[in-house]
């Protein structure tokens, strides 16, 4: 089943550069994608324009309606037209995990993980920050499978980057997410943890059936994590298959620079 298609998508930011240009592709539910290429290839802003994060200039974006609505079934609905109110309840169901963290320091983990449930609440909850019981239950739970329950009530700031990475996914697995954007999760971890996050996030998409495209920074990691890659250059795909189709003179036309 298809959980994402997009058709020709373009992307030009204020200086009219473009820094997508047309892209197509189509991803099955349950896939873990590598997406590489150079810096500036459009790795970042392809991952943010599927969520709307970055807004696309033209193109679609189609994710299952299901994601919206309980009654949407496996209709596909375009993101590049929904309202804001459809569009939050759409980023309910597609977590985003960045290169830097993006956890609040000076709260303890389980509190960064249960702000991952904030869009299932109501604004006046959201506020207070207040949680029941299921839900404490639930980020101890996330917590547990990501390897850090005993740090649940450490602060933030007291973890090195490997575990506030883990306190990251943790707080997506709260989203009860369909489809997770990592957008090059491990760039500033060492090879030994960066494997670690790797291994975590990648048997949690398996054992809850998440779908992923992950933005990975060396060959190495995508040829171990992920089974297809799509490569960019020049804000194009220039290679889609699997990892083990990465020959020399392929992983050449993806990185080697033509400026």
């Amino acid at each position: 089943m298809i959980i994402l298609e997009i058709e020709d998508l373009h992307k030009s930011y204020d200086s009219n550069v473009p820094v997508l240009c047309g892209i197509n592709l189509s991803v099955h539910r349950g896939e873990f994608v590598g997406i590489i290429g150079l810096s500036g290839s459009g790795k970042s802003t392809l991952l943010r324009c599927i969520n709307r994060l970055v807004e696309p200039s033209s193109g679609h974006i189609r994710l299952p309606m299901g994601l919206i609505t309980a009654n949407g079934a496996g209709t596909l609905v375009d993101v590049v037209r929904l309202k804001q109110t459809e569009l939050r309840r759409l980023r309910r169901k597609v977590g985003m995990i960045f290169q830097q963290f993006n956890i609040i320091k000076r709260l303890s983990v389980i509190d960064n993980v249960l702000s991952g449930g904030l869009g299932y609440q109501s604004a006046l909850r959201s506020t207070l920050r207040s949680f029941t019981r299921d839900e404490k239950r639930k980020a101890l739970i996330n917590l547990n499978r990501v390897g850090l329950l005993d740090h649940a009530y450490r602060r933030a700031d007291e973890l090195s980057g490997g575990e506030q990475q883990r306190v990251a996914i943790a707080r997506t697995l709260m989203q009860e997410p369909a489809l997770i954007l990592a957008d090059e999760p491990v760039s500033s971890l060492d090879p030994k943890l960066s494997g670690v996050v790797l291994d975590i996030l990648k048997q949690v998409c398996q054992e809850d059936g998440i779908t992923a495209l992950v933005s990975l920074h060396t060959l190495e990691l995508t040829r171990e994590y992920a089974a297809r890659v799509v490569g960019l250059k020049n804000g194009q795909i220039c290679f889609d298959g699997a990892s083990d189709e990465l020959t020399g003179p392929v992983v050449e036309a993806i990185y080697h620079n033509d400026l």
